[in-house]
Parts: structure tokens; C-alpha cells; sequence
């Protein structure tokens, strides 16, 4: 009598593994260990010069999506990244950025990451298989449909990224899947599917690499031009910049000279009579109005410098 062979450990899951591009093996860079360090760089480089190019495939649907994330967030909804691993540390890098850069408050932009904090540096086991994880976090947050919620992983494949659009979408929330294989089923669930195709990686799986990569560029798209369409800026100047060491106040003062052109001491002025407010400072100066209508004329503007620049012509006038 013939017994049948025992089923591989973790079969299905490999075989999912094996229609990877992200999962690849090269046997070209089989011996890369015994490559001199110099060669090993220069290799690591190549692969890394060939993710704007991927990133670039994708444009069109990345603009599509920021429209409809900034659309959203212009109603007073939040954007809310989800992932696992690295993606989730990705998320929650790009989201801890957007206080000190744009003056949102902490809740304005939201990193999830399965396991909560503690997997930033520690490995949560079982966090990124569980669809309900991501679920319960989501609640949490009382999601609703103002927000944009975007899901994050390399693979595609991460129940916990799945788990948070699916579930996003069923309340209402506006959804984003953001993967690099084809045919994800992370894009499949989303409202905006963005699939970043890298090609293997250098080492074999290794998803914090050309995959990182080009998940940082498009999560730096993501809220850099969201907050661009929301009028965080003035041209290309970071003028909602939040001043909160040295640094930061010596580049709030250099941001309000290249916007007026100003003296030091009239920055200075306008900077005291406005609490620090760098918007409302050069407001202050290009539209000649004291610091209390500077901030009344923002908030009118719903903080849109060009806007409120025009109606203060109207009242200095």
C-alpha cells in the first residue's frame, strides 16, 4: 500500500510566495556574498536607481488618488495609513513627519501598524495575518467617510493591510491599496489601486529595500502633495512649518524672507506680532495687516495663503 506524502509545511502559502515578483530568486546574485564590499555597493545602487522608474509607471493612479485623499482631508477628514513590517513603519514615519513639516495636528495624518507601537521595533507574531487587528484599530479611530484610509504592503497579500481597506470601505471611507506586485489583491479591494512593480530584490525577499523605496516615494507624494492641495504651502515654501527647536526657527525666518523679500528687523515684527506664525507673518507683510487680521483672514481662507492675500487687498485697501 502506497502512503500518501505528507503536504509540505506552509504549502499554500509558499506557492502564493512563488507568484511573487517582490519573492523572486536571482541566481545571477547567488555568490553576492563573495563579492568585495565596493561591488556588493555599486549592484545595491543599480537596483535602487531603477525604483523612480517604477514609481513613474504609476503617476496617473497616484494623482487620482491624492485628488480624492485631499478632497476628503479639505472636508476635515484624516488620512490614515495601515500596514505591516516595514509598510507599517513606512506609514508611520511618513505620518510622524507631518507636524513638524505642514502644522497638522497628530490626528490629522494617522500611522497604523499591526501590533501596535511596540512593532516598530519589535516583531509582533501573528499581527499581520489578522484581518480583524485591523479592523478593531480602525475602530478605534472611528473611521467614517471624510477619512482616506491606505493600505500598505509590499507583497500585496498582508491580511492586515487587506483587512483595513476592506474594512474602510465598508464604512464609507475612501480607499487606497498600495503594493508592489500585479494584480494584488490589496489593489483589488481598494477604491485607487497603485501597484509599484520594483522586480526582485537584492536579496531574496527582502521587501525593505526596492520595495521600501518605492513605498516612501509614493507616501511621500501622498501627503506632501495633500497638503499642497490644502494650501500648506505658498509656491514651493514650507510656510506652515511648525518652529519647535533652532533649526526650525531659523529656517520659519528664512521661509518669510524669500516670500516678502522683508528686512530682518520687519521679519522679526512680523513674526512677534504673530505669535511665531510664519503664514501669518508674511501675510502680514505682503497684505499690510496687523497680526489679529492676518489670522482672521486665514481662518477665513480655511489657511489658504493665495486666498487670503487676495481678500486682504480689500481690507487694507
Amino acid at each position: 500500500m502506497t502512503s500518501t506524502p505528507a503536504p509540505a509545511p506552509y504549502g499554500d502559502l509558499r506557492a502564493q510566495l512563488e507568484t511573487l515578483t517582490t519573492e523572486a530568486f536571482r541566481p545571477d546574485l547567488s555568490e553576492i556574498d563573495q563579492l568585495p564590499t565596493a561591488e556588493i555597493a555599486r549592484l545595491m545602487n543599480g537596483e535602487d536607481a531603477t525604483v523612480p522608474a517604477a514609481v513613474a509607471d504609476q503617476l496617473p493612479r497616484i494623482a487620482e488618488a491624492i485628488d480624492a485623499i485631499a478632497e476628503r482631508a479639505g472636508r476635515g477628514g484624516r488620512l490614515i495609513y495601515a500596514g505591516a513590517g516595514t509598510a507599517g513603519r513606512l506609514g508611520v514615519l511618513d505620518a510622524s513627519e507631518c507636524p513638524p513639516t505642514f502644522n497638522t495636528e497628530p490626528g490629522e495624518v494617522v500611522g497604523l501598524i499591526a501590533g501596535g507601537p511596540g512593532a516598530l521595533v519589535t516583531s509582533v507574531e501573528g499581527a499581520e495575518d489578522s484581518k480583524e487587528l485591523a479592523a478593531a484599530d480602525l475602530d478605534a479611530l472611528k473611521v467614517g467617510p471624510d477619512d482616506a484610509v491606505v493600505g500598505v504592503s509590499a507583497s500585496g497579500r498582508t491580511p492586515y493591510a487587506i483587512g483595513a481597506v476592506e474594512h474602510a470601505r465598508a464604512l464609507g471611507a475612501l480607499t487606497v491599496g498600495l503594493s508592489c506586485n500585479t494584480g494584488s489583491a490589496l489593489a483589488a479591494a481598494a477604491d485607487h489601486g497603485i501597484e509599484v512593480v520594483v522586480g526582485p530584490e537584492l536579496i531574496t525577499g527582502s521587501t525593505r529595500l526596492k520595495a521600501g523605496t518605492a513605498q516612501k516615494l509614493v507616501l511621500n507624494m501622498v501627503s506632501t502633495i495633500t497638503m499642497i492641495r490644502l494650501g500648506k504651502t505658498y509656491g514651493n515654501l514650507m510656510v506652515d512649518v511648525r518652529a519647535s527647536n533652532e533649526k526650525l526657527r531659523a529656517r520659519s525666518r528664512r521661509i518669510v524672507a524669500l516670500a516678502t523679500g522683508a528686512s530682518d528687523a520687519e521679519i522679526e515684527a512680523a513674526l512677534t506680532a504673530t505669535d511665531g506664525e510664519v503664514k501669518n507673518a508674511i501675510l502680514t507683510i505682503l497684505g499690510g495687516v496687523d497680526g489679529p487680521t492676518a489670522a482672521s483672514l486665514l481662518t477665513q481662507s480655511r489657511g489658504r495663503l493665495r486666498v487670503a492675500l487676495q481678500a486682504s487687498r480689500t481690507v487694507s485697501g
